[in-house]
């Protein structure tokens, strides 16, 4: 037997990066995309800066449960911005499909869900 189940339908990468980025400029956090990956599965990482030289890196992932969610990439959650970007420079390397995605916020509090 085959067992397969997806707990929530998967919206296409391009939709939501394109939803979230306008959700996010209404609201005067200026995000843009730094990297355009794969249209309809794309892994997405999303830095968010500061603006001061530290940011924190995330990525979605599904959970035991099979449910997508954001989770830091680094145990840290805030790096400097250079780690970040080299992880990012690796990250799209190993897989040109990626989305890279930036947004500034001072206190770097967005809500990425």
């Amino acid at each position: 037997y085959i067992v397969t189940f997806e707990v929530e339908p998967r919206i296409p990468t391009h939709l939501w990066v394109e939803a979230k980025i306008k959700e996010l400029n209404a609201i005067n956090i200026p995000t843009y995309v730094i990297h355009r990956g794969e249209r309809m599965d794309g892994i997405i990482l999303f830095k968010i800066s500061n603006c001061q030289g530290q940011c924190m890196l995330k990525t979605r992932q599904r959970n035991l449960e099979g449910v997508l969610e954001w989770v830091d990439v680094f145990q840290d959650e805030i790096v400097d911005e250079s780690k970040a970007d080299e992880y990012i420079k690796r990250s799209k390397a190993r897989d040109p499909d990626l989305w890279s995605i930036e947004g500034e916020k001072s206190d770097m509090e967005i809500s990425l869900n």
